[in-house]
C-alpha cells in the first residue's frame, strides 16, 4: 500500500501559524498585485481563491483578503523536518513537492498496527514536528490512486482505499480527477461522451494510444487500475528556473536583460549548489494579453556559469520580436543527463562545433566559485553585480561614503 501525505494549504498554515493574527482569516500567500496565488488558506478558498490565480483576480474574488510575501526558507525547513518524521515509519520515502511525499507502507502493519492506526501516528507526528500543522493522507496500491485520495477529506483527513474497493472507486471518478488529466483532455474526452472512468474504460488500448500518443497509454492502464511506478527515493532533477511578473508591462529590452540576469544568477547558483551542468538554455515570455511562448538553444556541453547562461539567454530575447509588451520573463536550464563534452586545453584550436570558449568559461566559473563563497558566508545579498544596479543605485554607491570617511565603491554590499 502506498500513503501520500499531503500537507494542508501548506506556505498559508505556516504564516497563520507563525502570526497568531492571521488565524481564521483569508490568507494568501503570493506576490503583487499582478503575480499570482502560490496558495491560500481555507478561509480564502470559500470565495473560491485557489493556486496559480493571478492576484488581481484573486483580491477581486476575496477583497478582505490578507496577502503576504511568501517565507520559503522557512517552508523549506518545514518541509525537511516533515520529510525526516516520515523517516521514522519506513526508509521508502518519495519527497514529491515542498509539502507533499509518497511512502511505501507495505508490511508496516507489523511494526505500527492497522493501516488506520499507521496514519494517524503519522499525522500526529507531522503535527509534533511542525509545530501543529495538519495534513491529509490518501492510501490506496498505487501512487496515483493515492495521491486521489488524499484530497478526498481535506484538510485534516484519511481516506484508504483497499485493492477489493478499486474497480468500484474509480467507476464513477470523474476524469478529471486522474493525476495529468488536464481541462483539454478533459474537453477532448467529453468529446467522445467520456465524462467518467468508467465510460472510458470501454475504449481499447490501441485507440487510446493512437488518438493521444504515449499519454494515451498510460491514461489506459490508471483508469484500470494500474501504476507501475514505485517509491524513488532519489530524484533526478530535470530543470532549473527562475521567473518574475512585472510591475507593469514593458518592451524596455535593457531592463529585460537586466531580469535575465538576476535570473540567471538564481539558476547559476542553485546549478553549482547541487552539481548540475545543463545543455539547454530556454527562455520564457508572456505578453500583456497572456499570450506565452518560448524559445531554447542546445549547447554542445553542459554549462552552469551564470554569464553563460545569460550570454545564450540574450541571444535568444534578441531573436524574439516583442508585437505586445512583457509581462513576465523566465530563464532556465535543463538536459542535465545529456553527455559533458572534453574542454580544450588553454592554447588549443577550437573546433567549429566546439560553442564556448574554454579560458572564458574557466574565468567565469572562478569568478561564480567568488561569489558563490561570499554569499554562502555572508548571505546572498553579500555582493551583487553591477549591472544588476538600476540607475539611480548606481549614482548612489558612486557617491555613498562610510561611517569613518572612506568612499565606498565597487560591488554593492548590505
Amino acid at each position: 500500500m502506498i500513503i501520500h501525505i499531503d500537507m494542508d494549504a501548506f506556505f498559508a498554515s505556516v504564516e497563520q501559524m507563525d502570526d497568531p493574527s492571521l488565524r481564521g482569516k483569508p490568507v494568501i500567500v503570493g506576490g503583487e498585485q499582478r503575480g499570482v496565488v502560490s496558495t491560500c488558506s481555507y478561509e480564502a478558498r470559500v470565495f473560491g481563491v485557489h493556486s496559480a490565480m493571478p492576484m488581481a483576480t484573486a483580491r477581486r474574488l476575496c477583497p478582505q483578503a490578507i496577502v503576504v510575501r511568501g517565507r520559503y526558507a522557512r517552508y523549506s525547513e518545514l518541509s525537511r523536518a516533515i520529510m525526516a518524521a516520515l523517516g521514522e515509519f519506513s526508509p521508502l520515502v518519495e519527497q514529491a513537492s515542498v509539502d507533499e511525499a509518497y511512502v511505501d507502507g507495505t508490511g508496516l502493519e507489523r511494526l505500527f498496527g492497522s493501516l488506520e492506526e499507521l496514519v494517524l501516528r503519522m499525522k500526529e507526528r507531522v503535527r509534533e514536528v511542525t509545530g501543529g500543522l495538519t495534513c491529509s493522507a490518501g492510501v490506496a496500491p498505487v501512487k496515483f490512486l493515492a495521491k486521489i485520495c488524499s484530497d478526498i477529506n481535506k484538510p485534516d483527513g484519511m481516506f484508504i482505499l483497499r485493492q477489493e474497493e478499486v474497480d468500484v472507486f474509480l467507476a464513477t471518478l470523474p476524469v478529471g480527477k486522474i493525476p495529468g488529466v488536464g481541462k483539454r483532455m478533459v474537453q477532448s474526452l467529453q468529446g467522445l461522451g467520456v465524462r467518467t472512468v468508467g465510460q472510458l474504460r470501454r475504449y481499447s488500448q490501441d485507440f487510446m494510444v493512437r488518438k493521444y500518443g504515449k499519454w494515451g497509454g498510460v491514461l489506459y492502464e490508471r483508469v484500470h487500475g494500474r501504476d507501475p511506478r514505485g517509491i524513488e527515493i532519489e530524484r533526478a532533477a530535470k530543470s532549473e528556473s527562475a521567473e518574475c511578473t512585472f510591475g507593469e508591462d514593458t518592451r524596455d529590452r535593457e531592463f529585460l536583460q537586466r531580469m535575465l540576469l538576476a535570473h540567471a544568477e538564481r539558476v547559476g547558483a542553485s546549478l553549482r549548489r547541487h552539481g548540475y551542468r545543463g545543455r539547454t538554455v530556454t527562455l520564457k515570455v508572456k505578453y500583456t494579453d497572456f499570450s506565452q511562448i518560448t524559445r531554447s538553444r542546445s549547447l554542445p556541453e553542459g554549462i552552469n556559469a551564470t554569464e553563460t547562461i545569460f550570454d545564450v539567454g540574450c541571444d535568444l530575447l534578441r531573436e524574439l520580436p516583442l508585437p505586445q509588451p512583457v509581462r513576465l520573463i523566465g530563464l532556465g536550464v535543463s538536459g542535465f543527463d545529456a553527455p559533458v563534452a572534453q574542454l580544450l586545453l588553454p592554447g588549443a584550436v577550437k573546433p567549429v562545433t566546439q560553442g564556448l570558449d574554454p579560458q572564458v568559461e574557466a574565468r567565469r566559473q572562478k569568478l561564480d566559485a567568488a561569489l558563490d563563497d561570499l554569499r554562502s558566508r555572508f548571505g546572498n545579498k553579500a555582493v551583487q553585480r553591477g549591472r544588476l544596479f538600476t540607475p539611480a543605485e548606481k549614482k548612489s554607491a558612486a557617491s555613498t561614503t562610510d561611517d569613518d570617511g572612506t568612499e565606498n565603491s565597487g560591488e554593492k554590499t548590505e
